[in-house]
């Protein structure tokens, strides 16, 4: 697996070097966890981070895994970020790469001091990183314009949770309801998809002058025909005229000028002031969403120990994708990626449990936790 640790603590330097074990280290760790892999499933069952305990898997299901994402926890709190990639895995993975550097540093700025500027600013300059990169290779790799990226961040920071979203992965809270013994299901992110009643309005006022902003294709709402979410980093195509042409293929050109960029890389901020009922977090890629609802997943992760929560969730997504289209599970199993898209999605799901003792404490994670999921599965 091709892992890159790096260190959040201090804000500084990373020197790494390459171990026998193919992870780039600079001091960082996995939180104690080991991580295994069953076929195209990738995960690590339970480890610590910052504010608890996190469990995480990731299953593939294109040809090249579309899917990055990421858990960074040191001295200034927890970076948690799913990065659903679309049209190739390059925007993914340079968002990996760059988002929470641009975060860490800006956060440098003010020592330490996390705000939802801090992470606008963030998401800013990774988007206006990528699109320099896409100019610098136009010439000789122009599709790398069509591919984009949603993009779903949380940050705890002290009592602080912030939620940032692009796109349509999603975030939900487990929140035990008083001494019953149960557990609510919370959606924290706002999504941005064409799809939802309030999101066509949403791009209608913003192009009160294009009747075609929005257009239903086979059953499903798409910006301009083309594509489902409204908001992204990368898919320059949909947002700089200078790229909505050849050589680009056929299918991403617009008929008409763009005279205004048509998706933003503007997210979505929430601020949410950590309770000690808040139990669980559940951040995925809308694969997961496709196939169980909210208060499933939550339900899911509630009956059963934490270890295994992720992988949980992913096997009974993948059984529900396998019933649909009436199959049986072990039978979906043998199915290889690529093909394996006309089943389900590239799927990434990580949960955060909280301790709030250690959050209450203001506790910090030492050495610092860094993990970023396979990058590609071979």
């Amino acid at each position: 697996m091709n892992l890159l640790s790096l260190c959040w603590k201090p804000f500084g330097h990373e020197k790494g070097n390459h171990g026998a074990n193919g992870v780039l280290g600079g001091g960082g760790s996995s939180g104690g966890s080991k991580e295994g892999k069953d076929g195209l499933l990738w995960y690590r069952d339970i480890g610590k981070y910052g504010s608890g305990n996190f469990s995480m898997a990731v299953i593939q299901a294109n040809q090249v895994l579309e899917d990055q994402s990421q858990i960074e926890s040191g001295q200034y709190g927890t970076f948690v970020g799913i990065y659903d990639g679309h049209g190739g895995p390059e925007t993914a993975r340079y968002v990996c790469d760059h988002l929470f550097k641009h975060f860490r540093a800006i956060a440098a700025e003010s020592q330490g001091v996390v705000t939802a500027e801090t992470i606008q600013r963030a998401f800013r300059q990774t988007e206006e990183g990528f699109t320099t990169l896409v100019s610098e290779s136009w010439s000789t790799r122009p599709n790398i314009a069509t591919v984009g990226t949603c993009c779903l961040v949380g940050v705890i920071h002290q009592q602080t949770l912030f939620i940032a979203n692009l796109g349509d992965s999603r975030v939900v809270l487990g929140k035990k309801v008083g001494n019953t013994g149960g557990m609510a299901a919370l959606q924290l992110s706002t999504e941005h998809n064409a799809n939802i009643a309030a999101i066509r309005q949403e791009l209608k006022e913003l192009h009160p002058n294009d009747p075609q902003i929005v257009v239903l294709k086979h059953g499903v709402w798409r910006v301009k025909g083309i594509i489902q979410v409204s908001r992204s980093i990368g898919d320059v195509y949909m947002k700089h005229a200078r790229y909505n042409r050849e050589p680009i293929n056929g299918k991403f050109r617009l008929p008409e000028p763009m005279n205004m960029p048509i998706l933003s890389a503007n997210p979505t901020i929430i601020s949410h002031d950590l309770q000690p009922n808040d139990s669980f977090l559940i951040f995925a890629s809308d694969g997961l969403w496709e196939h169980l609802s909210n208060e499933k997943a939550v339900d899911i992760v509630h009956s059963h120990p934490r270890a295994g929560s992720a992988k949980r969730l992913v096997k009974a997504a993948l059984q529900e994708a396998a019933r649909k289209r009436e199959m049986r599970y072990s039978d979906l199993q043998k199915i290889d990626k690529k093909v394996r898209r006309h089943f389900h999605d590239d799927i990434t799901v990580i949960v955060l449990f909280f301790n709030h003792d250690l959050i209450s404490r203001g506790a910090v994670q030492d050495p610092p936790v860094s993990i970023r999921s396979a990058l590609e599965h071979r």
